[in-house]
């Protein structure tokens, strides 16, 4: 018959999805020394199938130096590099590429053969090919955000960049949750509609904050307003208000001042909901997720203020996005547990002994 084996879940599956998230991860942190290197602009065409292939004389070196010497980045920026820096610069922005295309292959290859071989849980299916259908768009995004930069900038677009960073911590917690549903099967049970709900606003709100992130990158606003907690002496920052709406997404002072202050709100929020979930003597280990929850959020902003008192260095800056993506996922687990605990399990009061 034609029937899926194990249509509940698979152990098989769950870790095959782990490990395209860990590559997702470990993605994020190339993507951001790209960044920070300055990388990011060094391949000027989009080649998704040829682009794999790099320079392999001092022929095919040129000219793509060439290419590269036609773009503002390099009038404005870095006029008079040695053919050896580009090639420092190009390496970055070659390795973020194909490590995009090694992502593809390992999530597509997989899902393929375990649908020929119906190990695949159906119920999976559709959320699978959801994923993969959002690794190709974030390929086209990548072009879109690159594309930003080679014309009329000497950087991509603060908006571009935050909706790649955006697109990529969306598949990474998507791939965390796929996994722990094949990992361990369906459920129909129901969990209170309030900690659902404070969980949910709690990923949500994390995800944001990474949005903010990425257009402080953009916008290069960790450069500036370097002291803390003060921005220059002054609680708010001048605002070239002139911009109009736009200044949310390109004014340095106002986005980084965003940034602050969704940090802020994070904290209290995430502490304030690890308190009530120990107090609440939450079971199946819902506490310990709370407090493992609020201790990343706790960490990425001690990191975050001294990433942006010593100007944003390299491997602070990376660091600081492979926290921030911590703390998504720890977020996105917290969820998973928080809707599989059923009812029985959470406390009628905060002095009430566990079942």
């Amino acid at each position: 018959m034609n029937r899926f084996v194990n249509q509940d879940r698979s152990r098989a599956v769950a870790l095959w999805l782990f490990f395209s998230a860990a590559m997702v991860f470990a993605m994020v942190v190339i993507g951001g020394v790209t960044r920070l290197t300055g990388s990011g602009l060094s391949i000027t065409e989009w080649k998704p199938i040829m682009g794999a292939i790099p320079p392999l004389n001092a022929a095919e070196w040129a000219e793509a130096f060439e290419k590269y010497k036609a773009i503002p980045q390099y009038a404005q920026v870095n006029a008079g590099m040695s053919l050896g820096e580009f090639q420092g610069i190009f390496w970055w922005e070659w390795l973020h590429r194909l490590f995009g295309r090694l992502i593809g292959v390992v999530f597509a290859v997989p899902f393929v053969v375990f649908l020929l071989m119906r190990r695949m849980p159906r119920r999976l299916i559709g959320r699978c090919l959801i994923l993969l259908a959002l690794g190709g768009l974030q390929g086209l995004i990548g072009w879109w955000m690159v594309s930003s930069g080679l014309s009329e900038r000497v950087d991509v677009a603060p908006e571009r960049l935050a909706t790649h960073l955006g697109l990529a911590f969306l598949i990474f917690a998507g791939l965390i949750w796929t996994g722990l549903e094949a990992w361990s099967g369906s459920d129909h049970s129901r969990s209170p509609r309030g900690w659902t709900w404070g969980a949910g606003l709690l990923l949500g709100a994390i995800f944001l904050q990474c949005l903010l992130g990425g257009l402080v990158a953009g916008a290069k606003a960790g450069f500036v307003y370097t002291d803390w907690p003060m921005m220059n002496g002054a609680v708010f920052p001048p605002v070239e208000w002139g911009k109009g709406a736009i200044a949310f997404l390109h004014d340095q002072g106002l986005v980084q001042f965003n940034h602050r202050i969704g940090a802020y709100v994070l904290l209290a929020a995430g502490t304030a909901y690890a308190i009530h979930a120990w107090r609440w003597r939450l079971a199946e280990g819902l506490g310990v997720s709370a407090f493992m929850l609020a201790g990343l959020l706790w960490l990425q902003a001690a990191l975050g203020v001294v990433t942006l008192m010593h100007a944003v260095p390299i491997a602070l800056g990376a660091l600081h996005q492979a926290v921030a993506a911590l703390v998504l996922g720890a977020a996105t687990v917290n969820l998973w547990l928080v809707r599989r605990s059923r009812p029985r399990l959470f406390m009628s009061g905060p002095r009430s002994t566990v079942l």
